[in-house]
């Protein structure tokens, strides 16, 4: 829409100053580019660079808001930070800790989730994390005697949660890496609900959430990293109301004596680096925290488990990328998924 305003000149200069005020920013917000006004924050938090995009007359407001929530969470959760509930937590020796609203309701979804995953996603494996040094820029390759030794650590199961007191067995210790950036990003969208932006893109560190739809009502475009180039495209996913969450081998790993590569993402069964022949996992769907969850506990899997595991949730979506370079989709988003790199496609129906 294109704004007029048509005034004779000495009506417009002899309108009492009151009614000038009134109607100088009626005019403005019948412009379309005053409507889609966009207000930027970047941030650094939780060891990412973040930013979040948002558009409406409340905007600035509600990035405010965000950006305190943000570092209100890393200092809550942080597992490095002495002052965090999850360090006091993961230093009690076995003694009950008292832990706010929101580190309990990670942990009871951290044990509900690694029941339903039947243990692929276990939040207590950082003592494993710590042993092959990806806590630390000191990465090595453990004897097998320490893994076994540090997998008597390494079970969900075992997290007590009675109200807000929760205790960990001594020397057992829990990272919500797998879990934090998707439950801050539905903290925030929520957040700039409540302060009338309908309008928003999330992106923590490639964890991404679109809040609504863009300004003119399109969907957003969310690109996908392709795990063998990550600077390139795999593909693009288009969403309203969605999170976009990618777990993979390209993120974080090191490279041994011995040539191979170690990812990260430790398998709690075997306490060693996942290596499966899947490269990434990419989950879509409302619940930022569910989606990555999922992608951490599918990437664990392995594509024949991941893919029967998403058949009992066709609400939700997929993208699994092999080593071999073969991609799979879930059948549901085959129209709105668009592959940009040179790799075979097939498309799998997410339906029992």
């Amino acid at each position: 829409m294109t704004c007029i305003a048509v005034f004779s000149q000495k009506g417009f200069l002899e309108m009492p100053l009151i009614l000038l005020l009134c109607i100088v920013p009626l005019l403005l917000w019948g412009c379309d580019n005053y409507r889609s006004k966009s207000q930027s924050r970047d941030i650094f938090a939780m060891d990412t660079y973040m930013n979040i995009k948002a558009y409406g007359e409340n905007a600035d407001i509600a990035l405010n808001s965000a950006e305190e929530e943000i570092y209100r969470l890393e200092k809550l959760l942080s597992v490095t930070d002495e002052n965090s509930q999850v360090y006091m937590l993961n230093s009690a020796s076995g003694e009950a800790v008292a832990v706010e609203d929101d580190v309990k309701i990670l942990l009871e979804f951290a044990v509900e989730t690694g029941e339903n995953t039947q243990g692929n996603l276990d939040v207590t494996v950082y003592p494993l994390l710590k042993l092959w040094g990806f806590t630390t820029d000191e990465n090595k390759i453990p004897t097998q005697e320490e893994i076994n030794e540090k997998l008597e650590l390494v079970d969900y199961s075992k997290i007590e949660i009675n109200g807000n007191n929760v205790t960990l067995p001594n020397e057992y210790e829990v990272d919500f890496g797998a879990l934090a950036k998707g439950f801050t990003s539905d903290k925030i969208a929520e957040i700039l609900k409540e302060n009338d932006v309908n309008s928003a893109i999330i992106n923590l560190g490639g964890n991404v959430c679109a809040v609504g739809n863009k300004p003119d009502g399109s969907m957003w475009s969310v690109a996908v990293a392709n795990p063998f180039s990550p600077d390139e495209t795999l593909g693009t996913i288009s969403v309203s109301d969605k999170s976009v969450v990618t777990s993979g081998n390209y993120q974080r790993y090191f490279t041994g004596e011995n040539s191979e590569k170690y990812c990260h993402i430790i398998n709690p069964f075997t306490g060693c680096p996942v290596d499966n022949g899947l490269a990434s996992v990419t989950v879509i769907g409302e619940s930022g925290l569910m989606c990555d969850a999922l992608s951490t506990a599918l990437f664990v899997m392995g594509k024949e488990k991941a893919v029967e595991f998403m058949a009992d949730l066709p609400h939700m979506s997929y993208i699994l990328v092999e080593q071999s370079g073969n991609v799979t989709i879930s059948e549901n988003i085959s129209e709105d998924f668009k592959l940009t790199a040179d790799l075979p496609l097939e498309a799998v129906e997410n339906e029992n």
